[in-house]
């Protein structure tokens, strides 16, 4: 006997406690800004769109638990530039610094804000702009606490092809950068938040592609594609729009590495796009759609309607904060051998100028540029053989929502969300400092592939993390 079909076909909600505020963190137009070491200019030379930094503070209805993420349209931060800004804007805020999440957009077109770049050109402005971005956070957070509502958040998936698999191999070496013909993770989610009064509160995005539209030949600051896309998502909905990086350890846009912010902005309203045609496609918070039954008319047609849900049902929440300890990488270079290669490096980068080879000096230039950020990265790693990697996960009714350090490769969004089916998983990556670096699988491991070539976690540590948040999922 044929068993009835569904006759309801709920979209996944969530109840909470929500507020938001952002403002424009754009630091000087001639800071720092050497992000790749194929660049040949120090100091930027303009400004391409603006940057921003955004707080969103979810509460339970009681408000006993709530967890705040300030997303910043930067790269990443060393651990001492984290540590800082984390504990200026809670004091400011007046909230725990273990309840800031700080998660990074990925752009690498805003330049590399760390103290250690003090002395470069254009360095002298990166501590009073640091110091000031502290203040800045801590008035959103404070704007924040003081402006929570209840409200409803309605969570869609739509898809977008902008990113592409970029573990290239042409034939000698393994390039970073487009690989066409491979399949890959396209999923956009998005959600769609609403006050008791219908007021749109905020959109979100969440999609996984590195910002690397924008590479060596650009000197202007920029927040790459997320710019265009935010605004065009703005425009249309009326209401801020909030972007969360995936996991995008492998992925980056089809069109890339170029100096013409055109192309950044092309890439943007791709997915602007996508996340608007998904979110156009949301129904109201709190409405659910049944069927209403047989209509007799040219063929026997089938009624749906929106109809009131009850969404204090959508209200249950867990809140869990944790470490994941993580070994690391067997045979790790010492200070002193990193410090040597430098050293010869800079060298040979002398001697190649004096020669008159300018293609050779640049190359040196590169690699000493890559010598020194595995200096800043060794002399910031905590002690002990394992790495505490930081993961905040929150869930919300209908949907799990992941913060985690790291930039790993998208098969941990992809096998979240297929062992939970049942669940919208909102993951953002790029968390906390960068001194966990890259998170490949298991398999690329002495690949030669530049993601694990600077992988600091032993092999496996992807598939523990995976194992680590699916448990705490089901608990």
């Amino acid at each position: 006997m044929r068993q009835p079909s569904r006759t309801d076909d709920p979209a996944p909600q969530s109840r909470c406690q929500f507020a938001l505020s952002w403002c424009d963190i754009t630091p000087p137009a001639d800071i720092y800004h050497r992000m790749w070491g194929a660049a040949k200019h120090e100091r930027a030379t303009g400004v391409h769109r603006p940057l921003r930094a955004t707080v969103a503070v979810f509460a339970n209805m009681e408000g006993k638990q709530r967890q705040i993420l300030l997303a910043l349209d930067h790269c990443v931060m060393g651990a001492t530039e984290h540590a800082q800004l984390v504990a200026r804007a809670a004091e400011i805020g007046g909230v725990a610094r273990e309840e800031v999440l700080v998660v990074f957009s990925h752009t690498h077109g805003a330049g590399l804000m760390g103290l250690d770049r003090a002395a470069l050109p254009g360095g002298d402005l990166i501590p009073p702009y640091l110091d000031a971005l502290g203040e800045k956070a801590g008035r959103l957070v404070r704007q924040c606490m003081a402006s929570l509502v209840p409200a409803g958040i309605v969570y869609g998936r739509g898809r977008c092809g902008l990113a592409t698999q970029r573990d290239f191999w042409d034939g000698k070496q393994y390039i970073c950068g487009h690989n066409p013909g491979v399949p890959v993770d396209d999923s956009v989610i998005v959600a769609r938040v609403t006050a008791d009064d219908g007021k749109v509160l905020a959109s979100i995005v969440n999609y996984a592609c590195h910002p690397t539209t924008l590479a060596w030949e650009n000197t202007l600051i920029s927040p790459d594609y997320i710019g265009a896309m935010r605004e065009l998502v703005e425009r249309e909905t009326g209401a801020p729009c909030l972007f969360l990086q995936g996991a995008s350890g492998e992925l980056g846009p089809r069109e890339g590495f170029v100096g013409d912010t055109a192309v950044a902005d092309r890439n943007g309203r791709e997915l602007g796009y996508a996340a608007l045609s998904a979110l156009t496609a949301l129904p109201a918070a709190g409405t659910t759609f049944v069927y209403q039954g047989a209509v007799v008319s040219g063929a026997t047609l089938g009624a749906w309607k929106h109809e009131k849900m009850d969404l204090e049902t959508k209200a249950e929440w867990k809140l869990q904060r944790w470490h994941e300890p993580l070994h690391y990488r067997p045979g790790q270079p010492t200070v002193a051998q990193v410090q040597a290669e430098l050293d010869h490096f800079q060298a040979a980068e002398a001697t190649a100028r004096a020669a008159g080879d300018e293609a050779l000096a640049a190359d040196c230039r590169a690699m000493s540029e890559r010598k020194t950020r595995q200096l800043h990265k060794l002399h910031q790693m905590p002690p002990g053989d394992r790495f505490p990697l930081q993961v905040v996960l929150w869930q919300m009714g209908d949907a799990v929502w992941v913060g985690v350090q790291g930039e790993h490769y998208s098969v941990l969004q992809t096998e979240l969300r297929r062992r939970f089916p049942e669940k919208v998983i909102l993951l953002a990556t790029i968390a906390a400092d960068w001194g966990a670096s890259y998170l490949p699988p298991r398999e690329l491991y002495d690949t030669g592939i530049y993601q694990e070539s600077i992988a600091v976690v032993a092999a496996g540590s992807l598939e523990q993390l995976i194992e680590s948040i699916s448990n705490h999922i089901a608990s």
